[in-house]
């Protein structure tokens, strides 16, 4: 989303060595998998790069399947600021919302 463009664009700023942020997911929480989110240098081999308003994404190898159709945005309210992935594939989630399921 836009949102999510613009506080990319502001975390890249100070950071001139990164080139973008790669997402994946992890085996992680009481519901199965989670979403990483990481600074990178340079595209992997087997990641795949979306460019969105000149700002680089790339998706783990492993992470494509399970994210196609993802919209990532940035959220921001009074208690809380974060990413957020709107993905169509789930099909559970946790009580506290850290993990999913496919």
């Amino acid at each position: 989303t836009p949102s999510a463009v613009q506080k990319i664009k502001e975390l890249l700023k100070d950071k001139p060595e990164h080139v973008g942020v790669k997402v994946g997911v992890r085996t992680r929480g009481c519901n199965g998998l989670s979403y990483t989110l990481e600074y990178t240098k340079s595209k992997g081999d087997s990641d795949e790069e979306v460019v969105q308003d000149g700002v680089r994404v790339f998706i783990e190898k492993k992470a494509q399947l399970t994210l196609l159709g993802t919209e990532m945005d940035y959220v921001e309210d009074k208690l809380s600021s974060e990413f957020v992935f709107n993905n169509p594939n789930i099909k559970g989630t946790c009580g506290c919302g850290e993990s999913f399921n496919i």
